[in-house]
């Protein structure tokens, strides 16, 4: 009642598997369930589930994701909350590149809450999503680097306040320092509000570099 692999040894590796149609009674079936440990995962694709990779607490640990798919996944019909494509807990790290992410359909694409991240030459389709969020939530704050990747927003959002979000359920970690740049954000066509492309509830010094964004988009907001 919790997904295709539960592991919670030392470390693990997953490369070239598909997880689909998954699915528990709490609304929160994933592809892979981390309970504790590192995880490097490759050339996987997680679809049509409750959520993809869900992670407990192991702050001396790793997660890396390479070279994977995330599609038409996430929900916010469980009673405990929404579920997410990448749900990291409060990891030593998270490195996620050359993946894409799509087609969402509820929660955010990439919430985590490790206290160093890096999120590098990704594309964040959103063009087909439904009722979703945020596409990366540091929910408590991060260091690291989110450079290289490609975002679009869809017109079918539960929130579409913002792309990124720094620190919105409070500042766990500092994120002075976190650099956001080199990044391309956009719409579907013929969307009619605005959005910001990072807000901040962390009060850090961000390092918001140069990014390509759509007219209408505001580059930083804090709130």
């Amino acid at each position: 009642n919790k997904a295709a692999l539960v592991l919670r040894g030392r470390s693990a590796r997953v490369d070239g598997l598909v997880f689909a149609n998954i699915r528990v009674a709490d609304k929160n079936g994933a592809g892979i369930r981390l309970e504790r440990g590192n995880l490097a995962v490759s050339q996987s694709w997680f679809r049509d589930s409750e959520q993809g990779i869900l992670s407990a607490n192991d702050a001396a640990s790793a997660i890396t994701i390479d070279r994977s798919t995330f599609t038409r996944l996430g929900t916010c019909e469980g009673a405990g909350g929404c579920a997410h494509s990448v749900y990291v807990g409060d990891y030593g790290s998270l490195t996620v590149t050359r993946s894409r992410f799509e087609a969402g359909r509820g929660g955010h694409y990439l919430k985590s809450r490790a206290r160093q991240i890096a999120v590098l030459d990704n594309s964040f389709d959103d063009s087909a999503g439904k009722a979703t969020n945020y596409m990366i939530d540091l929910s408590g704050g991060a260091i690291g680097r989110i450079v290289g990747n490609w975002f679009v927003q869809g017109r079918d959002k539960e929130n579409h306040s913002a792309f990124i979000a720094v620190a919105a359920e409070g500042r766990a970690y500092p994120s002075d320092g976190l650099v956001i740049e080199g990044n391309d954000a956009r719409f579907v066509p013929d969307i009619e509000w605005g959005s910001v492309f990072v807000a901040d509830w962390s009060g850090d010094r961000l390092a918001i570099g140069q990014n390509a964004l759509a007219q209408g988009l505001t580059r930083f907001e804090k709130r």
